[in-house]
Parts: C-alpha cells; structure tokens; sequence
C-alpha cells in the first residue's frame, strides 16, 4: 500500500480549512484516510499550520511520499520555527 500525505479539504463553502492526512495514494481528496497529522488554515493571516511531528517523521520512515503542496507548507512552518 503507497501511502502519500496530502491536504483533505473540510470547512464552509468560501472559507476551506485544510486538514494533513496520510491515505492511500488510490483514494479521493476527500475520501477515505488512515490518519490526521496536521491542520492549515488558509483563511488566517500568514496560514497558519498546526502538525503533529512526531506522527508526520512515523509516516515518513515508513516511506510514505508528500505531496508538493504538504511539502512546502512543512518547509515554511519549519523556516518559521527556527527563526
């Protein structure tokens, strides 16, 4: 089973919020998922994104993919943690 982690939207219509979940590369956006590992909100000021790290590290040694845009959500949130 190939697991990738990717944004399932939820929210209001014309106000999304965006959950991380890991799922099976074969389902829907929305569709079925085997874990929430994280939260972003678009509607905020700077898009603001909530995720567990500890789960996030589990499914990346477990060799599951990121899609492009978890990959540089993860990427700012980190530039702004280390500043």
């Amino acid at each position: 089973m190939a697991v990738i982690l990717r944004l399932r939207r939820m929210g209001a219509k014309k106000k999304p919020i965006y959950r991380i979940v890991a799922t099976d590369v074969r389902n829907k956006r929305d569709g079925r998922f085997i874990e929430t590992v994280g939260q972003y909100d678009p509607n905020k000021e700077e898009g603001q994104v909530s995720v567990k790290a500890d789960r996030v590290e589990h499914w990346l040694k477990s060799g599951a993919q990121l899609s492009d845009t978890v990959k540089s959500l993860l990427k700012k949130q980190a530039k702004t943690a280390n500043q």
